[in-house]
């Protein structure tokens, strides 16, 4: 999934950050759950990442929401 959406590597990651490489992924027409955006969190901040789904969920929901709104212009 990772690759189809052009992110080779974990410096790709740390770059976009877990966001908006799950919002490039799912961009890429790839089928990913939010258990994509929790590991790919996890990876970087080297929790589980079912820890992260029960603790950082709504702050990475949080910014998935404000990722996806169009900038005001």
């Amino acid at each position: 999934m990772l690759a189809a959406a052009g992110i080779h590597g974990r410096a790709d990651l740390e770059r976009l950050g877990s966001v908006h490489a799950y919002l490039r992924v799912k961009a890429a027409g790839q089928n990913a759950s939010l258990n994509l955006l929790w590991a790919m969190e996890g990876a970087l901040t080297g929790e589980d990442w079912r820890v992260v789904a029960r603790e950082e969920r709504t702050r990475l929901l949080l910014a998935l929401d404000a990722a996806q709104r169009p900038e005001p212009g």
